[in-house]
């Protein structure tokens, strides 16, 4: 049922353009693409979940923090990969309005909640290795159920504070988005009604929320990397260097993805590879966090052995 706005039709449904209009083969081969790519991240979070809880040697709190990321990068895969794999196979690349809110709602909220675990994993490094001796103290049980717990929280809690403005406005006419999956600002740009307090709510929170737990995790890294030159053998640097080198690499691929999308201004040659850097931090990056963290990771690598050696022991 179509509803009237003044002299204009409001819009129940949006259009995810994704990648344009390819070729029917273009279409099936993007579609076995994503699919493997979307079964293999799966399948290596999913494993590192599960080596976490079942291996006594990784119940620390940097696995911890690891374990919940991997379980973040689960539901986040989920949010966006099945409709886009739907779209490729059926052609039908409609969807509600309410549905496409609610999309950008979990995430939003998942990758806020992202950029919040980082920071606690940043910080467990920067305890871990600019006061070792305090370290089991400062990152006691209770200390990192917090922290995880208010990074889920408050990642929700943000982006409902978004939904709210969302809600309140009004879509008719144009409504055809620009890309694979609902984001925020495509969305808002339908509207028919006036944009700036949902506008202002995003540069406040982004300011307020996101922005700080960015430097946090950059002001960590830095007090890590200064502590790590000050250590006189090469060996013991190495060493150090090695208990977050995985985490810095994937928090640098994360957020180098991010600035280049949502910060940087938006000349003609970002606006055209702005795809295929959503594709980066939404499809690729969740993908190789688990092979850096299993390939980098000496622990990792040995809880993986006794896990095969054990299902051995048993087949045997």
């Amino acid at each position: 049922m179509e509803l009237q706005w003044g002299n204009q039709t409001i819009t129940k449904e949006f259009v995810l353009l994704g990648f344009g209009d390819l070729r029917e083969s273009l279409q099936i081969l993007l579609f076995f693409l994503f699919l493997i790519i979307y079964v293999m991240t799966m399948a290596g979070n999913i494993l590192i979940i599960v080596l976490v809880v079942t291996d006594p040697h990784l119940h620390t709190s940097m696995y911890f923090f690891l374990g919940n990321l991997s379980f973040l990068e689960v539901c986040y895969t989920s949010t966006i990969w099945p409709r886009m794999l739907a779209s490729f196979m059926t052609g039908n690349r409609a969807v509600p309005v309410h549905a496409c809110i609610m999309q950008f709602w979990v995430f939003g909220s998942l990758a806020a909640t992202e950029c919040y675990l980082f920071s606690a994993m940043s910080y467990d490094r920067y305890v871990a290795i600019c006061k070792p001796l305090h370290y089991l103290i400062i990152m006691n049980k209770q200390v990192c159920l917090f922290l995880v717990a208010a990074s889920w929280f408050c990642g929700f809690v943000e982006n409902a504070v978004l939904i709210v403005f969302v809600f309140q406005l009004t879509f008719c006419g144009h409504n055809e988005i620009e890309h694979f999956f609902c984001d925020y600002t495509p969305i808002i740009q339908l509207s028919c009604t006036d944009t700036y307090k949902a506008q202002l709510a995003l540069t406040v929170l982004a300011s307020v929320c996101t922005f700080p737990a960015f430097m946090f995790t950059i002001a960590s890294y830095v007090y890590i990397i200064m502590a790590i030159l000050r250590i006189p053998s090469k060996t013991g640097r190495k060493k150090a260097f090695s208990t977050c080198s995985s985490h810095l690499l994937v928090v640098s691929v994360f957020y180098g993805t991010i600035i280049i999308v949502y910060v940087l201004p938006k000349t003609e040659m970002l606006k055209e590879l702005n795809k295929v850097f959503s594709v980066v931090y939404t499809v690729l990056t969740p993908l190789v966090n688990p092979l850096i963290y299993s390939l980098r990771n000496k622990e990792v690598k040995e809880a993986w052995k006794r896990t095969l050696n054990k299902r051995k022991i048993c087949l045997g």
